[in-house]
């Protein structure tokens, strides 16, 4: 996007979050709702659902227990985040939920040791957002006739933020009109998001590096506490 158990729960929403918890204690991930079902998760936690910045924690399952294997600060979108199923389109905010994480794309080479499906981006590479198109919230070449280029992102003009990125299942796999489009984690820009998370280039770059198809990665985005905590999801 444009320069993203009731009882039991409710008690876990309101306890602190820390990217990397002391020996014996339960870490994020085991204190979470759910975390995709695969072997490998990132958390990008903001303070709160007004706040713009955050962080990104990378998590591996070994055995009964999941292992952070690294972090880094993140941008939210300008407006905060909100509830990923309450989302509205064009309103800067950052959906929270549990997605999937589909492929990996770039304006430039996939780093070293990537595994992950990597697409380039080429001169006609555009992201549709119109809401009127077939190919709602696509990556399409060339853009189609029913995408208007006003409603459309043309992935190679943000050379820097899509230097390497990973899209987000949100609103994906059966795409809801006017929920959103274009959700994915990114490289920083110059500030806070239109909707996406983004992060260091070289964090970007390891994260890349470490996700692997097979552990069916998930990515994780909520709030420290309270209804988006992302703890819920």
């Amino acid at each position: 996007m444009r320069p993203a158990v009731a009882a039991a729960v409710s008690l876990l929403a309101c306890a602190p979050l820390t990217a990397f918890d002391p020996p014996g204690a339960a870490t994020l991930p085991d204190r979470m709702a759910d975390t995709g079902g695969g072997r490998q998760l990132i958390t990008a936690v903001a303070p709160r659902a007004g706040a713009t910045a955050g962080t990104v924690t990378w998590w591996e399952r070994r055995g009964p227990r999941w292992v952070a294997k690294g972090s880094a600060p993140a941008r939210f979108g300008a407006n905060g985040l909100v509830e990923g199923t309450a989302r509205r389109q064009g309103t800067r905010t950052t959906p929270t939920g549990l997605y999937d994480l589909p492929y990996a794309f770039g304006t430039e080479a996939a780093p070293r040791g990537t595994s992950y499906p990597y697409r380039p981006v080429r001169p006609h590479s555009w992201w549709c957002q119109d809401n009127d198109s077939r190919a709602y919230n696509r990556w399409t070449e060339p853009r189609p006739a029913d995408c208007r280029a006003a409603e459309a992102e043309h992935l190679p003009s943000y050379g820097t933020q899509y230097a390497h990125a990973l899209v987000i299942g949100f609103n994906y796999d059966k795409p809801v009109r006017d929920r959103g489009a274009g959700i994915f984690l990114h490289v920083n820009g110059r500030a806070a998001t239109a909707g996406c998370v983004s992060v260091p280039a070289d964090a970007m770059r390891r994260i890349l590096a470490w996700a692997e198809p097979a552990r069916r990665p998930h990515i994780a985005v909520g709030t420290e506490s309270g209804p988006t905590a992302v703890t819920r999801y």
